[in-house]
């Protein structure tokens, strides 16, 4: 079951008021949607939220939560197929039902959702042998460039290249040296097959690490497939720009690529007189929560708002 992370500080810090236009760029399974609905009802308040996601399952399961929460409260949503990049176009086309042409609160929760990474069958985690797409749409078209054309079709120079700067991973050039080797004799096909080569790429020592050694390649070749840091840097500027005046934007990030790029953004933001950051630092995870869902102990939540 899918735990939203850091759920009570993002929207505490949203400060959710009555008639808020609220828009979750990442629904998910739409637990900050959900809160921040019923935040809203406890002050005897009603709010419209926009939710979109590019997976059609996460629209599909949480359209339940959020008639529930809207029945209880008279707030109201609409839901949106498509990246958090196109909110300003989600805006506009939802204007007539919120009369609002800017959003007062903005949700972006970069983490992929528990029930992408363990039960999607596209080949997020390496817990299970699935097809190698990787792709955040349910079912890519034909065409769709996935992780099997990564890993089959890149030179060893692009993907130890990706493999570093994405992942962060130091054995990148072994990893890449073990996947081409592989492939000469046939095609890498499943999530089982490339987690099998990683292991035998790295140190004994590192297989017996914290972490599972293929995790850093995965995330790398996530991100890539997806384009997900120049969706963020691209969906930032969008999400300033959608923003009204006092609006708050609140991003969670999971890893240090993410959080490196909207902590520079908001500083440059800041620079320019357009706000300010509502902490100094990141809000991180309670050790109770850590404890409790140990997929967010890399979590950082940082609140920006606009003048």
């Amino acid at each position: 079951m899918h735990q939203s992370v850091l759920l009570k500080e993002t929207i505490e810090g949203l400060d959710i008021r009555g008639d808020d236009l609220v828009v979750d760029g990442t629904l998910g399974r739409a637990g900050h949607a959900v809160a921040a609905i019923e935040r809203a009802r406890e002050c005897g308040a009603k709010i419209f939220v926009i939710g979109i996601d590019r997976d059609d399952d996460a629209l599909i399961g949480s359209k339940a939560s959020l008639e529930k929460a809207c029945a209880a409260s008279g707030s109201r949503f609409r839901l949106f197929k498509g990246n958090f990049r196109d909110m300003g176009k989600f805006i506009a086309e939802a204007s007539e039902e919120t009369a609002k042409t800017t959003a007062d609160k903005i949700i972006l929760d970069l983490g992929v959702s528990s029930p992408q990474i363990d039960s999607s069958g596209r080949g997020f985690s390496f817990r299970n042998d699935e097809p190698l797409l990787m792709t955040m749409e349910k079912e890519p078209s034909e065409g769709s460039f996935t992780a099997r054309d990564v890993v089959n079709g890149w030179a060893e120079e692009d993907i130890a290249n990706v493999i570093y700067a994405y992942g962060e991973e130091r054995y990148a050039r072994r990893i890449a040296r073990s996947i081409i080797a592989s492939r000469e004799s046939r095609p890498i096909e499943t999530t089982g097959e490339l987690a099998a080569i990683i292991e035998s790429a790295v140190p004994a020592m590192y297989r017996r690490g914290k972490i599972h050694p293929a995790t850093r390649t995965f995330q790398a070749i996530r991100i890539a497939v997806n384009d997900e840091l120049g969706g963020l840097k691209a969906g930032l500027q969008i999400g300033l720009g959608s923003l009204a005046p006092a609006g708050r934007l609140a991003v969670i990030s999971f890893h240090s690529l993410e959080d490196r790029i909207v902590k520079t953004a908001m500083r440059e933001w800041k620079a320019s007189g357009l706000g300010d950051q509502s902490t100094k630092k990141p809000i991180t995870p309670s050790e109770e929560e850590i404890a409790r869902n140990p997929r967010s102990r890399s979590a950082k939540l940082r609140i920006f708002i606009k003048h």
